[in-house]
């Protein structure tokens, strides 16, 4: 479908989630419709059959009122599929979009207008398929639609693709771990939005089926994003699972456009690693940056790993959580670098470490790590510790070059943490060539590294209890390779007319 474009892939996306957008839209906006007309009409009939002679039209405020963006004619599905042929498709839905904006302030400037670069056959084949979409689906599973193609674009975009997609397993074992209940959460390099999605989906899960309505009211999203395609793509990405946030374009080296400094509740990114020509004078006094600047020269790196480390711990209050993705490097890393980790660490902020295999990432193929820090973990037990994770051995095969977790898996490896943290009302307990709590005075030993294979060891495939935990663990990937899941059944009903399409 792409062949005749001259958008690049990622530029692609942008039309092709703006649809998905306009099709959710238009479902919420003909539901409340239905709903309006419905209390009309008993209005009438509690006066005997006469119309209310008084009562105002139905305008977009009350579209507004029940959470629902107000779609005008001109730019519902129903209309679109109906213009004549001839008709400048890619101005008709520009035009769409355009109202769209118009009626809602809060996406002004936000909706994609490039339709125009795309031929007429595409549009009408794009707008032919996501009409087959049943309108009387929920919320959810659109949401689940856009991260489909979010995932689908990132998969063949490569590193680009890696700029603004963070992989949902990935996202759903930092939600697990850091585990945020009620606050605010903060994401600096915010990408499509994933991490409050996904922060969402975990409050909602935790609330009883009849308050998971308010799950969006027990959060407030706050982002930060360089790329201005992007930020539009991630409150595309929040509208469309029914939310809201603060997302503002900017960099956040030099920009903290939040005023993030003791904040935030949690904290939670996947920042771009290894960055070199950060300008450190312009940062040199930041307040963010209390632990130091890496050094550059030949004692140091010019490497901006440790500048968003502390971008993310700078940013949470005194009882506040962060997860991120960081490169494998940054566990060992020397000179500047490592003095910086080492005042972290006497300081008893570093709480969870996660070491993860290759090929989990769409732009990175090697292993990385997920860091947890914790501000309130000085007030507990695990004051001096640390807990080690090697989860690189826990995986699910996607195809030659992708692997995942399931959520079983994702539970596994959280439920370790939560263990750790007295959470869960099971006892910890280290597992040989799974996970280690070592003390500060250990981590001190092993010069400060903060990489999990120096503390797990390796499994035992003796016959001991260490060796038969390897081969449940052994077993239950055999078993679940073979499995696609329930989530996998919607979405190849939906997507069975896309084959002939080339995305």
């Amino acid at each position: 479908m792409r062949a005749n474009s001259p958008l690049r892939l990622s530029e692609f996306a942008e039309p092709v989630l703006g649809l998905i957008f306009l099709k959710f839209a238009g479902v919420k906006h003909n539901k409340v419709a239905k709903e309006l007309a419905e209390e009309k009409t008993k209005k009438t009939k509690s006066h005997g059959g006469a119309s209310v002679s008084r009562e105002r039209p139905t305008s977009s405020a009350d579209y507004h009122a029940r959470g629902v963006l107000y779609v005008p004619e001109k730019a519902r599905f129903s209309y679109l599929i109906e213009l004549p042929e001839g008709t400048d498709m890619g101005k008709a839905v520009n035009d769409a979009m355009k109202v769209i904006e118009s009626e809602n302030k809060e996406l002004a400037g936000i909706l994609p207008k490039t339709f125009q670069k795309l031929d007429n056959r595409t549009i009408i084949a794009l707008l032919k398929n996501f009409n087959q979409i049943p309108d009387d689906i929920e919320g959810d599973a659109f949401g689940r639609i856009y991260e489909y193609f979010l995932g689908k674009f990132a998969s063949a975009e490569g590193k680009k693709g890696g700029e603004f997609f963070t992989p949902t397993s990935i996202v759903k074992l930092i939600v697990e771990i850091i585990e945020p209940y009620k606050g605010r959460i903060y994401d600096p390099a915010c990408g499509s939005g994933g991490m409050f999605v996904q922060s969402h989906e975990f409050v909602k899960r935790h609330l009883e089926n009849g308050q998971r309505a308010r799950a969006s009211r027990e959060i407030a999203i706050y982002g930060q994003e360089n790329v201005e395609q992007t930020v539009r793509i991630a409150k595309m990405n929040l509208a469309i699972h029914g939310l809201s946030g603060d997302i503002r374009l900017g960099n956040t080296y030099y920009e903290d456009l939040h005023k993030s400094i003791g904040k935030f509740d949690f904290v939670m990114a996947n920042p771009e690693f290894n960055v070199s020509g950060i300008d450190y004078e312009r940062i040199k006094d930041d307040a963010r940056f209390s632990y130091g600047l890496p050094k550059i020269g030949a004692k140091g790196t010019d490497n901006g790993n440790y500048v968003w480390i502390q971008i993310f711990l700078s940013a949470l209050n005194n009882k506040g959580r962060a997860g991120f993705v960081m490169a494998n490097s940054a566990s060992d890393a020397g000179h500047s670098e490592k003095e910086i980790r080492q005042k972290m660490i006497e300081d008893g902020v570093v709480d969870v470490i996660v070491a993860v295999g290759p090929n989990m990432f769409y732009n990175v193929t090697l292993p990385v790590t997920l860091w947890f820090l914790d501000r309130g973990k000085k007030k507990t037990d695990r004051k001096n510790k640390i807990l080690f994770i090697d989860a690189r051995n826990i995986y699910r095969q996607i195809d030659r070059a992708h692997r995942d977790w399931t959520d079983e898996q994702i539970e596994q490896i959280a439920s370790i943490a939560r263990s750790y943290r007295s959470e869960n009302g099971k006892k910890y307990k280290d597992v040989k060539g799974l996970c280690k709590v070592a003390t500060i005075e250990e981590v001190k030993k092993a010069g400060y590294s903060l990489n999990p294979g120096r503390y797990v060891g390796v499994t035992d495939n003796g016959n001991g209890d260490e060796g038969n935990f390897g081969e449940k663990i052994k077993g239950l990937h055999s078993e679940l390779k073979g499995l696609t899941g329930e989530a996998h059944e919607l979405e190849n009903k939906i997507f069975e007319n896309l084959k002939k399409l080339d995305i």
